[in-house]
Order: structure tokens, then C-alpha cells, then sequence
């Protein structure tokens, strides 16, 4: 999703015969249901609760995780959001019933099942492949710092997501969720909607009880597009929070991991694993957080679409009900200058870290730099460049080093035009606790002719990803049943409070959206009653 953010800010059948006119439109004949039942309709927080109440041990639950995805990722609808699935998933849940049969018990996370984005490594036998197959040897053997973290305290790696190809910075034509490896990730809500990227199969898969709870990752828009379109929490936390190493990069100065979950405490149980001494992250949750916050309201990036106005209206409400006191910002821009300089950035990075990480690879990995990628993809266009071609791959090849005057310009402006001039001067001149806006526009349709074709933006997610400052997504409705979600941003290392505001929205709103499955957006009555006549 990054680049697009910089460049621009069960089946229905319908009678094939015509209805007469004047008469009311044929009903759409039903979907077969998907929808999650039993312990897998569950939040982590819950199903974290029924562990520790031996109402189910972790082998059932999470191979029921794998009779789902049976069922609806590789059949049924086809979700396509899960590229490998652990064969050591049932082990590991094995290995955690024993501990807690033998009061050994090491988190609120033990014995939860729980999907990484194929771009996070893991000492499981899985490839980490960022969706291309120039990577399908990438069996490192080794845990990323965060995933340790995971394991360390008894989460189960049930397997890797899917995920827009090289986390979507191959090309400006690029199909979000779509992977040479993996093929495109559907949106549970409505199939023919775009997932976003580029954590859209770690977003789908969680939507659709899949897995208790995923891990994606972010260098601008990765994890809160995917969570706002999929109508999940998205949590992208402060950079540095989270170790990058064991990473497939675009940018160091922007890349994070985050956890991407149904709720905001059960985001907040995994951040605490990924982050292991810092305080928890759980524990200073509160319902009352929002009493006596001085809210600043981002007007200028709320976006023209009367739905998104309205479900965002109705959230401030929510918040100042809970005692928040709102305070509306009508101006936030960046100069002309920022958006180039801000993918030039990214470009340098991404050259620089990428083949600093191939030449780390394992010797199965023939390509060992940027370059041979570009030309794994020419030798391999028929799968590789399928739908669109390595424009960033190549103007990211042809530049030099980071210590280019270029570079070191570029990135002093997108830093402070987002930090001191940016987020920090919003809190200061408002003299507010943190800035809200909605967390994206409306979903569009999968277009693979065109690529990604996205309506004004909403939002201002980019701020805080390139000033690498904490954002936090919670579900604040839908429109026609796609989903849409309000962000929390604040300033650096606030994300305990960020966080904590977020928690106090989710309880008050109670919102929470079930996915239907529908194949488009007719399936909706009010739609197909409009559209049929």
C-alpha cells in the first residue's frame, strides 16, 4: 500500500432472464454461510480465557484453525490469504497442554495459534518468501527477535500469511494482495473487494478466524489498510518498539512489525510477547482512558465521503461521551516537495537493506542482491510480472549509496516535515493528547487490469508511518458492509497511551464486525434492490 500512499494520497446467482418491468428485483439466492461458530468465533482474549479454564486445549483449537483453513482458504471461498501452514503448528500446541497440565503456564498468549506475514522469519520449517519465488529457498532456521518473543511465551506459529509481493514496493502499478506465490488475497467481507497491502493476507486471515491473532508489518500503511478495509485492530507502534532483524526491509527509518487482532487487548497480549521487558502493554489498558483527553480532530484529512463523515462524527461522539473533549484541526498538509522525496527515500533504503538481507540469505538463495531479483523476475515474467512490471525495483537499483547528499536530504525533510513540524507541532499548538482521523477510504474493487484504483484518500496514516510514531486502528462501522476504521496517532514512544485510547473507544462503541462473505456488493439487499429493477 506504501507507494500509492506516496504517489497519490459461496457465490450469488441472479436469474439470467430480465425482470419485467415495474417489478420488484429477484431476491439473490442465499450464500452458503462461512462465518465462524463455536470457540473459533471467539476474540484471543477469550479463547486465552478458555485455555486457562481447560475448556479447550490448544491442539483442538488450533487444528480446528487448520480444518478452517482447509475449508475456506484453500476451498469454499478461496480466501487465498495463507501461503504455508506450520507442520509443526500441532506439536507446539501439544507441547503447550503439557506445560499447563504441569502448572508451567508462561503467558496469557500460551497455546494461542497465531499467523506471521511471509516477509517475518521463523526457525519453523517455512520459507520466508515476501510472495516472490525468487525466495522459495529462504528456509533461514532462524527466529526474528520478535517471533522469539513470541514462541518464548507459548504462542503457537500456526503459519505465513500471504502478503502483497515484496510488501508492495515492486512497482506503482502494483495489485494490492496479490503475490506470484500465494496468487491475490480476497477480502472476507465482500471477495471482489481489495485486501490492501501489504499485510493483506495476515488481514484477511485473522477477519476470518483463520488464527487468533497475526503479525504484519508496516513501512507506510501496511498494517492499519489491511486492518481498516478487513475491520480489524491494527496496532503499528512507535519504530525501534519492535526489532526489525529477521525482517525482509524496505526502510529501515519506517519498517515495523505490529500485531494485526480482532481486539485491542489481544493486540496488546502480542505486543507484549514481541516486546518483552517493557511494562505491559495489557495491564495499562483502561475502559476510562479517554476521560479529561484533549483530542485533536484531523478535519483536513477526514476525505469527502459522506459515509466515512458520518461513522466518524458518530465515533467523536463516542469519545466525548467517555469525557474526551475534542478539538478540530482544519488544516494538515505536507509541502510539494515531501512526496518525492519521500519515496526517494524509500528507494535508497530499500536497495541498501534488501541486499544487505540477501547476502545474509541462506546459499539455497541464488539471488543475492537487488539486481539479480530484477532479473530472476525478467527470466521468470510469466509468474513474476504477470500483472505488472519492477518500475521501483529498477529506479531503486540505479541509486547509489546512503551516503548520497540526495538521500540524507530527502530524509531530513520527510522527518521533520512529519515530526517537529509535523505530529509534534499538532500536539504542541493544539495542546492535545493525540489526533484522530479515519483510518482509510472505503475498499475499492480488485482491479488486475489497472492495478490498484483507490478513491480520494482518507486518512493520515502516512504522517505517523514515515515519522515512525505509533497509529492504532479500531473498527468504527462500515458502509454497505465494508468495513471502516478510526485511527489514534500520538507522538514518539507514546504507544502505551495510544493503545489505552483506543481500548476505551472499542469498549464504549462495542463495535465489532463479522465477516458475511459476500461475493460483491450486491449481495446487499439494499444494494440489489437498487440495482435490479
Amino acid at each position: 500500500m506504501l507507494h500509492k500512499l506516496i504517489a497519490a494520497l459461496g457465490a450469488l446467482a441472479v436469474s439470467a432472464c430480465a425482470t419485467p418491468a415495474g417489478a420488484p428485483p429477484a431476491p439473490a439466492t442465499p450464500l452458503a454461510s462461512y462465518e465462524a461458530t463455536g470457540w473459533l468465533a471467539k476474540t484471543l482474549p477469550e479463547l486465552s480465557d478458555a485455555l486457562i479454564r481447560r475448556e479447550i486445549t490448544s491442539v483442538e483449537l488450533t487444528q480446528a484453525y487448520l480444518d478452517r483453513i482447509a475449508a475456506i482458504d484453500r476451498a469454499g471461498p478461496r480466501l487465498q490469504s495463507i501461503l504455508a501452514v506450520n507442520p509443526d503448528a500441532l506439536a507446539q500446541a501439544a507441547a503447550s497442554d503439557a506445560r499447563r497440565a504441569g502448572g508451567q503456564v508462561r503467558s496469557r498468549i500460551d497455546g494461542i495459534p497465531v499467523l506471521l506475514k511471509d516477509n517475518i522469519e521463523s526457525a519453523d520449517p517455512t520459507a520466508t518468501t515476501a510472495g516472490s519465488r525468487a525466495l522459495k529457498d529462504n528456509i533461514t532456521g532462524r527466529d526474528s527477535p520478535l517471533v522469539a518473543g513470541l514462541r518464548d511465551q507459548g504462542a503457537i506459529i500456526l503459519g505465513k500469511a500471504n502478503l502483497s509481493q515484496w510488501a508492495n514496493f515492486r512497482s506503482n502499478q502494483s495489485l494490492s494482495g496479490w503475490s506470484s506465490v500465494g496468487g491475490q488475497v480476497r477480502n472476507p467481507h465482500m471477495l471482489d473487494r481489495n485486501p490492501c497491502g501489504s499485510s493483506s493476507g495476515t488481514g484477511a486471515a485473522v477477519a476470518a478466524s483463520l488464527a487468533a491473532g497475526g503479525i504484519g508489518t508496516e513501512t507506510n500503511g501496511s498494517i492499519i489498510c489491511p486492518s481498516n478495509v478487513n475491520g480489524l485492530v491494527g496496532f503499528k507502534p512507535t519504530v525501534g518498539l519492535i526489532p526489525q532483524d529477521g525482517i525482509i526491509p524496505i526502510s529501515p527509518s519506517q519498517d515495523t512489525a505490529g500485531p494485526m487482532e480482532r481486539t485491542v487487548l489481544g493486540a496488546a497480549f502480542l505486543l507484549d510477547a514481541m516486546v518483552p521487558g517493557e511494562a505491559s502493554f495489557a495491564a495499562q489498558l483502561s475502559a476510562d482512558a479517554l476521560k479529561g483527553v484533549r483530542i485533536g480532530v484531523l478535519r483536513a484529512a477526514q476525505g469527502s465521503n459522506p459515509d466515512i463523515i458520518a461513522r466518524f462524527d458518530d465515533a467523536l461522539g463516542i469519545m466525548q461521551g467517555q469525557g474526551a473533549e475534542l478539538v478540530e484541526i482544519t488544516e494538515f498538509d505536507a509541502p510539494p516537495e515531501f512526496w518525492p522525496a519521500s519515496l526517494l527515500v524509500l528507494e535508497y533504503e530499500f536497495k541498501a537493506s534488501l541486499n544487505a538481507y540477501l547476502a545474509s540469505a541462506p546459499p539455497a538463495v541464488t539471488t543475492r542482491t537487488l539486481a539479480q531479483v530484477i532479473a530472476f523476475n525478467k527470466d521468470h515474467a510469466a509468474e513474476e510480472l504477470a500483472l505488472f512490471g519492477q518500475d521501483l525495483f529498477e529506479s531503486s537499483d540505479a541509486l547509489g549509496p546512503l551516503t548520497d547528499e540526495a538521500y540524507i536530504k530527502a530524509l531530513a525533510l520527510v522527518q521533520s516535515a512529519t515530526r517537529e513540524n509535523g505530529i509534534d507541532k499538532l500536539l504542541a499548538d493544539h495542546n492535545v493528547s493525540v489526533l484522530v482521523a479515519p483510518s482509510g477510504p472505503v475498499s475499492p474493487r480488485v482491479d488486475p487490469v489497472n492495478g490498484d484504483v483507490w478513491p480520494e484518500w482518507a486518512g493520515a496514516g502516512w504522517a505517523p508511518a514515515i515519522a515512525g510514531y505509533p497509529n492504532l486502528t479500531v473498527p468504527m462501522g462500515d458502509v454497505h458492509g465494508v468495513p471502516v476504521g478510526i485511527s489514534f496517532m500520538g507522538g514518539r514512544n507514546t504507544d502505551a497511551a495510544i493503545l489505552g485510547y483506543g481500548y476505551a473507544y472499542e469498549q464504549a462503541s462495542g463495535i465489532r464486525l463479522t465477516p458475511k462473505y459476500l461475493e460483491t456488493a450486491e449481495d446487499r439487499p439494499e444494494i440489489n434492490a437498487a440495482m435490479q429493477k
